[in-house]
Parts: structure tokens; sequence; C-alpha cells
């Protein structure tokens, strides 16, 4: 996929939120008197995020569970912020932020530290182009969050990316050891090799020659690698799947994953696998929650940051009620 156009995506974007009304019904359904719509569309002028996000709940949408989207459980304070403000755009913000630092997430954006620090902390509100600089930059699931607030065919400068990411999504379900070999086409002995081996990804796995051979191909052909001189490689433009898009499938999903997990336990290495039956008052399991959690995205920015790629690894966590 080429680099994302924001003002064009923003322009495209705000099309599809009016639907099928007039631009003049749209601009006072919004409270203008002038066609500002209009402007918009054209990408003369662009509302702030926050209007976008307000103009969104005026024809219906419920703009936080839109939001919501963008992380793996929606988190407790998206759902009493008024993410329509400038203060709650900068609070979402803050929090997908983690621990980026400003200057690096200014750099990836292409926009000044002091507009970046400004727009974080409240002080300013970004523009629609901006705002999705900011969604891509912080999340690289821009795409999946325009697809649950506008119907994605409707923005064309995303549409074929929308049905890759589509395609990979389905070849995830249906073949979940295709990520897994995606990740070893990024460790640096397959990248020291000469040229692929058939076999090589597949021993590092330890899963059959045949299973290497059509995750392979299925990766190819949803885009999330290419062949090139004679060695597979990852796409130039990274894919980022939500899984959770079909629920019944990302629950298959996660069993197949605990059943490997399973089936490895009694092998020798260096895995860890432990487990503890315990009885506490339900603050403290809500309490246990939310450490697991806050350690599954401490786990995500060390892996996000972490090269040269040596090893594949299987997290699995668990934490279940065995009582009512």
């Amino acid at each position: 996929m080429a680099v994302l156009d924001y003002e064009v995506v923003a322009s495209q974007f705000l099309r599809a939120l009016r639907g099928a009304r007039s631009q003049t019904a749209f601009a006072r359904r919004l409270g203008y008197r002038s066609n500002v719509v209009h402007s918009w569309e054209v990408g003369r002028a662009f509302p702030t995020a926050a209007k976008t996000l307000w103009a969104a709940t005026r024809i219906g949408l419920d703009v936080s569970a839109a939001l919501a989207t963008l992380y793996r459980k929606k988190p407790g304070w998206l759902g009493h912020a008024d993410v329509t403000t400038s203060d709650g755009v900068a609070q979402f913000l803050r929090d997908l932020q983690g621990n980026l630092g400003i200057g690096d997430l200014a750099t990836k954006i292409g926009r000044s530290r002091f507009a970046t620090a400004r727009w974080l902390h409240g002080q300013s509100e970004p523009r629609l182009p901006d705002f999705f600089r900011l969604l891509d930059a912080l999340t690289l699931r821009l795409i999946d969050f325009i697809s649950v607030v506008v119907d994605p065919e409707l923005v064309p400068s995303i549409k074929e990316a929308y049905l890759e990411l589509e395609q990979a999504r389905k070849a995830t379900y249906q073949r979940p050891w295709s990520q897994a070999v995606l990740r070893v086409l990024e460790m640096r002995t397959y990248g020291e090799l000469p040229k692929h081996q058939p076999g090589w990804v597949a021993a590092k796995l330890d899963i059959p020659e045949d299973e290497e051979a059509a995750a392979l191909e299925l990766l190819v052909t949803t885009g999330q690698a290419e062949y090139r001189d004679g060695k597979y490689r990852l796409a130039s433009d990274p894919k980022v799947i939500d899984t959770r898009r079909d629920p019944k499938a990302a629950h298959a999903l996660r069993a197949f994953w605990a059943d490997i997990a399973r089936q490895r336990m009694d092998e020798p290495g260096d895995a860890l696998f432990s487990h503890s039956i315990f009885g506490v008052s339900e603050q403290d399991y809500q309490r246990i929650r939310e450490r697991q959690k806050a350690y599954y995205q401490e786990i995500r920015a060390i892996v996000a940051a972490s090269e040269p790629v040596e090893r594949v690894a299987l997290l699995n966590l668990q934490l279940l009620p065995l009582t009512d």
C-alpha cells in the first residue's frame, strides 16, 4: 500500500460520513449556516478531531465504541470521557501514546514537537488529517478505525488496503501458523541465508513442510510477504491484524494457540509454564485483571522495539474465575 495522503483520506471520510444527505442538509444538522461541509470535502478546510467525532454522534454513531476498536479491550476511562471535546481527544491520544516519546511521535507523523505536545496536552486541537496521522502512527490500525465508522468502500484511497487487510485477517483465522511463519521471516538467521531453503522455516517452528509452503503462499497472496531475489521478505507496509472482528473465529484462534502451548509443555527448552489457584476478593480479582492487561501491553511495547529478531515466541496469558 502506498503512503496515505491523510488530507485526501480525511476528505473522503467526511464525504462517506455525510452519507445520502446533501452537503447543505448535513451542515444544517451540525448547526452551521454556511455550507462548511463543501469546504471539508474538497480539502480547503477540515474540522478538528473533536468536531468530527461530535458530528459522528449527530448521525447516531457510538463514538466510544468506534475508538475502542483500537484497543484489545475497551478501557474503563473511555466510557466516561467525552471524546467529542478537546480534552477527551487529548486523553485518548495520551493513552495510545504509552511510553512513546513526544519527539519520536512528532518524527513519525512529520509534525513539530511543539504542535504534537500541544495536541497531547489538549492545548490545541488536531485537525482531522493530523488526527488520522496520529492514529496511524500510534496504532497502525487507522483503516480498522475508519471501517467501523463508515463504509470503507466509500473511501477510495483506503479501499484496496482494506480489502487486503480483510484477506489477511481471514488467512490468519484459516491458517494460524502463517503468523508464526511471518515472524520467522524477520529472524536474523533467515536474513543471512543466501536464498530460501524449503523446510528451513518448518524446522525452526517444528511444523510440517507442507504447512510452511501453504503459509508462505498465503502470506504472499494476502500481501503480508513478498518473494524477491530468491527469498521471502515482509511486505513494505506492515499490517496489524485485529482478529477480534469475528468473535467466533477469534475464539477458535485463541483455542488453537492454547492447544499448541499444551502440546509443547513436555518438550525440553526454556519455556516458562506456571499456574496458581487462589482465592481473592472481587475487588482484588479486578486489580489482578488490570495488572495482567498492563503486563501484556508492556510486553507488546518491548516486542515492538526489539531488534534483531533472534527468536519467535508464543505468549499465552490466562486468568479465569473457577467459581461464579
